[in-house]
């Protein structure tokens, strides 16, 4: 299975449908083109256009949207009732008063409307303009955004069963890159030869029903940067020298399965690693072997960071911790829950974080493994694999 099935869809909607009754809605509005995936499976590009779904409460979905997306979305779902367009943003009639008009040709300018992000659009890309609730005074607008979220917050097992396809094919992109890293190249070939070989490997593997929903290649290795010296900087984008004998790299592997990507992060050495470099990545094991050890369900999410806290003081490497020790991961890349000392989310089976403590020495680099984890009833599942012992990740050269 490498795509989400219509089941799935409609267990969603259903469970939209349950928070529309509790609160007593007769629609809701849905902006944020991660939930509009969720729940329709269409997945497009969002830009300063304008675009939503109106779910009724008697099943029925409408979007309303830039015209160049009206085949876009009809191709992609069989959820919507009706494709309501314009041409483009701004236009002559602003789009958003198109709305307005739209949900009272629906006879809905006069009802209970839930809203995840808000009630008209969101100001990315230049984008200004009224607010629905401005426009549709009759209107009473509810927000509805904490209860999608904790919808998705609890993976459902095909969302499970993706994110473990998602990790096989990352292991296979890291392997890759992990051979064709050597000293005298630039990162950003090693990423674009691993990634290419791993995205037409899989590509024939799952074969022609196959397609990325997220990303324009199926898998993806690199190294964002994190070459040497420069993996002391947890988000570091470019470097500009080749790699060289003696370098920390800092690497991550993903595989795009039905929109879910599971996220594989390890050190590699070029050449043998000096003491320090071996001191700090076992260092930095140890931390991430500290949350592993607590992540059960019952836990809060801060109690992972902060025994991932307390063990840095015992190593003495406290002051190279930068950041919290995992997060939430689904069809976003970072989701809540957030494995950090302020998040008091309790851990429940179903949800899926990544374990990634890292200690970053500035002038040597940084030192990370990041591991996909579900939380099951009874035990806790680390679905990515790589090898994380110093040896395995050599750079022969």
């Amino acid at each position: 299975m490498y795509t989400v099935p219509t089941r799935e869809f409609e267990r969603r909607l259903n469970l939209l449908y349950r928070v529309m009754d509790e609160k007593k809605l007769d629609a809701a509005y849905i902006v944020n083109p991660i939930n509009i995936t969720y729940f329709i499976g269409f997945y497009y590009l969002q830009t300063e256009r304008p675009a939503a779904i109106i779910v009724r409460r008697n099943g029925d979905i409408y979007f309303f949207g830039p015209l160049l997306e009206s085949d876009h979305v009809l191709n992609q779902t069989k959820f919507v009732s009706r494709v309501y367009t314009y041409r483009d943003y701004p236009g002559e009639v602003h789009p958003m008063r198109l709305f307005a008009d739209w949900l009272k040709e629906l006879r809905l300018d006069s009802s209970a409307i839930g809203y995840d992000t808000s009630p008209g659009y969101v100001g990315y890309w230049g984008y200004k303009g009224p607010s629905l609730a401005e426009l549709l005074p009759g209107v009473k607008f509810v927000s509805i955004s904490v209860d999608i979220y904790s919808m998705r917050l609890i993976k459902s097992d095909v969302e499970i069963e993706l994110l473990r396809e998602s990790a096989k094919w990352s292991n296979l992109a890291h392997s890759l890159l992990q051979d064709y890293t050597a000293p005298g190249i630039y990162d950003y070939e090693v990423s674009l030869r691993a990634s290419l070989d791993a995205s037409i490997m899989m590509k024939k593997a799952l074969g022609s029903g196959y397609k990325p929903v997220r990303s324009e290649y199926p898998a993806y290795a690199g190294f964002r940067g994190q070459v040497g010296e420069h993996g002391a900087y947890p988000h570091s984008i470019s470097v500009e020298r080749p790699i060289k004998v003696g370098d920390v790299l800092v690497t991550g592997a993903s595989a795009d399965v039905g929109g879910y990507m599971a996220e594989l992060e390890r050190n590699l050495f070029v050449g043998k690693p000096s003491n320090d470099v071996i001191k700090y990545h076992e260092l930095m094991l140890k931390l991430q072997d500290a949350a592993l050890s607590i992540l059960k369900p019952g836990v809060k999410a801060s109690d992972v960071d902060k025994a991932v806290i307390r063990t840095a003081e015992e190593l003495g490497v406290t002051e190279y911790l930068l950041h919290h020790s995992g997060h939430g991961i689904g069809l976003e890349g970072h989701e809540a829950p957030f494995l950090d000392a302020g998040d008091d989310t309790v851990l429940r089976p179903g949800m899926v974080v990544t374990v990634e403590p890292g200690i970053y020495i500035r002038g040597l680099g940084g030192f990370r493994h990041s591991d996909t984890v579900v939380i099951h009833e009874d035990h806790v599942e680390v679905i990515t694999y790589y090898p994380r012992d110093t040896e395995s990740l050599m750079v022969e050269i």
